[in-house]
């Protein structure tokens, strides 16, 4: 396949070869490496690319990512980072009317006489920036298959290794993630980004900020094991009458061989860190030759398979609230059919019951009142392309000022921003990237992308304490 400029113009495109939305959970190779916090499977490419600005698609350098070609002439570029904050293009706010508005006629695709043709990919202002990176694996992603994961670029991007076409996502705010184990080397490799300020997503993505576009979140590439935990739903149930818990799991596995069936074992546990003898109250194990599992299990590359698991812990819990933000840490353990461990996926879990009664939300029981504000991702210098110290900074200013909830206007965050909700015990409503002052409601309504961030939000996001509305 080859990559068409022509996607931006066509709402029906808004993803080419981008894997499916999975749960933002961190992985290790064995238990040493999880006891230590080293993450050798990830590897990131945080750094000076190469880079060109054009102010259109007409003018940009359109073989940039050939092997042959020679950026000597480029310019260089700190990622991630705003192109506009790197002293290309300009900086533009604007609430509730499209950027274009005032200069050009522009309206929706497939709405009345519309085609769009031209709309994005002959405009004579929708800015380009051509990025080029040279890599090696390191040697802990060796092997392995090779995840290729962009946590945010704005707005819409294709993506090359080694002068192959790799795939094209939009949807800014929420990660997007190819697979380039086919493309990759273990040395030399040419990893080349052509971002696009605008393209028909600019119809859904029209909240009231600075308009930015480029490379603003990390880059990663990740090497997943031979049996990897992909994707995992976490529902811990509390009973506050009692003080009684659940867990449900969801489980999606994925293989690298060849093979029928996947054998080993899954280990569950569950600790509580936070007390004296680090207490464990779930000790639990899978094994995946049970026939009622081996039902449920994949073939090579599939994923749809889903492994459900229910326990109901013999202690009490602590449950999780704004005063006592309570966490256990669920460890699962993968391990092959000779014992050994493969995989193992740690993750903060708290015990809370939200509902509704008589026209009151509780929460655990009890009244919640909520003393909430708004957070736009936000540092004066660097725009919306914040560190862990800016991080840092808000929920201590949160904290300080006795706010207990946050709304992460108008887009999903940095994924690291629901860890510190629950471990800070913020409330948090999460907003998913879409807003269109109702300029684009029709078309809108019966667009696929619109469904498609909502899912990519939720599916990445659903398992901390802090959430309690989408």
């Amino acid at each position: 396949m080859k990559a068409d400029i022509r996607w931006l113009d066509d709402p029906q495109v808004f993803r080419v070869n981008r894997l499916d939305a999975h749960s933002d959970h961190k992985f290790y190779e064995n238990k040493e490496d999880y006891e230590k916090k080293e993450q050798r499977l990830k590897q990131s490419l945080n750094g000076i690319w190469k880079f060109r600005y054009s102010e259109n698609a007409m003018e940009r350098p359109a073989d940039f990512y050939q092997k042959w070609f020679q950026c000597r002439s480029f310019d260089e570029m700190k990622v991630p980072q705003h192109i506009e904050l790197a002293g290309y293009d300009k900086i533009h706010y604007i609430n509730t009317m499209y950027p274009w508005e005032g200069h050009i006629y522009r309206r929706p695709a497939e709405t009345g006489k519309e085609k769009g043709k031209g709309m994005f990919s002959q405009a004579e202002y929708n800015p380009v920036g051509s990025y080029i990176r040279k890599f090696d694996l390191q040697d802990g992603l060796k092997g392995k298959r090779i995840i290729l994961s962009f946590e945010g670029v704005e707005q819409a991007f294709y993506v090359w290794v080694n002068g192959e076409f790799v795939g094209y996502a939009e949807d800014s705010f929420t990660v997007s993630e190819f697979d380039i184990t086919s493309y990759v080397k273990e040395k030399d490799n040419l990893l080349a980004v052509e971002v696009h300020k605008r393209s028909t997503a600019a119809f859904l993505e029209d909240q009231d900020f600075f308009r930015f576009f480029g490379i603003f979140r990390d880059v990663n590439l990740y090497g997943i094991p031979a049996v990897h935990i992909e994707d995992l739903w976490i529902r811990p149930i509390y009973h506050p009458e009692d003080g009684k818990a659940e867990i449900e799991l969801d489980i999606r596995l994925s293989q690298k061989k060849k093979e029928k069936n996947i054998r080993g074992k899954i280990k569950v546990s569950l600790k509580d860190n936070a007390a004296e003898t680090k207490t464990v109250l779930l000790d639990e194990t899978e094994n995946l030759d049970d026939p009622a599992i081996q039902t449920n299990l994949p073939v090579e590359g599939s994923v749809n398979n889903v492994l459900h698991f229910r326990y109901e812990l013999k202690k009490t819990v602590n449950a999780w609230s704004n005063t006592d933000p309570y966490l256990y840490e669920l460890l699962i353990e993968v391990q092959n059919e000779k014992d050994e461990t493969v995989e193992v996926v740690p993750y903060p879990i708290g015990f809370r019951k939200i509902e509704l009664k008589d026209g009151k939300m509780l929460l655990n029981g009890k009244r919640l009142i909520i003393n909430g504000v708004n957070r736009h991702e936000w540092n004066a210098r660097s725009g919306r392309c914040i560190t862990e110290a800016d991080e840092k900074w808000d929920i201590e200013c949160i904290r300080r000022n006795h706010i207990n909830a946050v709304r992460t206007c108008h887009y999903p965050d940095h994924i690291s921003w629901y860890y510190r909700c629950d471990q800070a015990g913020i409330y948090l409503m999460a907003e998913t990237n879409l807003e269109t002052h109702d300029h684009g409601r029709r078309w809108e309504q019966q667009s696929v992308m619109e469904c498609s961030g909502k899912y990519r939000m939720l599916e990445s996001m659903h398992s901390g304490p802090c959430r309690f509305e989408f």
